[in-house]
């Protein structure tokens, strides 16, 4: 499914969801105010008063029929204009609370779930793009990609990986070894021609590239009691 359908699909579902969730709301506020105004209208022919008292609002709870309205409508006394008038009220929360929310509960974790989805697909999407991208021809090992044209190594994911120069020469000698292993000697007359020892700058180069290695493949680099390095599988 293309990408803009998909959005279709998520904004049609985000707003059948607000308006499930929005129509179950204004159903039950019509309901409850029926359903207060006619025990307010009842109460009040019964005492023959607009005057509130206790009784007034034992008796107001006894004519609502909605008993979860009861002990949460609040009877309020309006004194604008020149003659009291009572009203019910409810708050919103209540109403909200009374209102069947599960359809619209339903929509919106469809909803999420579709969110999810297209973010996973657009994911993916890129992966792929990622992966055309990456050089078609060069020696793989590990889930490393060596491309000799461009002199550049990717991972599994398309994503080039990041070596400094001296890295780079390394691990271009080992995909160039038929056997992926070089000896001491090989790297270190390859890398430093010039220094008489060069020991401990392999070290630290070596200790410095395995991370990076195992980070983008599932390659590691093996030590023959520094006699020799081999890359190999994990």
């Amino acid at each position: 499914m293309k990408q803009k359908y998909a959005g279709i699909v998520l904004f049609a579902l985000i707003i059948a969801s607000f308006l499930t969730g929005y129509g179950s709301y204004s159903s039950t506020s019509r309901m409850v105010s029926e359903d207060m105004d006619r025990a307010l209208a009842l109460t009040l022919e019964e005492q023959q008063s607009n005057v509130i008292s206790q009784d007034t609002i034992r008796t107001f709870n006894n004519h609502l029929q909605i008993a979860e309205l009861r002990g949460k409508a609040t009877l309020v006394v309006d004194t604008r204009g020149q003659k009291f008038k009572a009203y019910a009220h409810c708050s919103e929360a209540t109403i909200f609370g009374l209102s069947d929310q599960k359809p619209a509960t339903i929509l919106w974790a469809l909803a999420g779930f579709w969110a999810l989805f297209m973010w996973y697909r657009r994911k993916q999407e890129v992966v792929n793009e990622q992966l055309s991208m990456a050089p078609s021809c060069g020696s793989t090992f590990g889930g490393l990609t060596y491309s000799e044209e461009e002199s550049r190594f990717y991972a599994a994911d398309g994503n080039q990986v990041q070596l400094t120069p001296m890295q780079h020469q390394l691990m271009e000698m080992f995909f160039l070894s038929p056997s992926h292993s070089l000896t001491k000697t090989e790297i270190c007359d390859a890398l430093w021609p010039k220094k008489p020892d060069a020991s401990e700058t392999l070290y630290t180069l070596i200790r410095r590239l395995k991370p990076v290695v195992e980070q983008h493949s599932d390659l590691k680099i093996e030590s023959d009691r520094s006699k020799s390095y081999r890359l190999i599988t994990k």
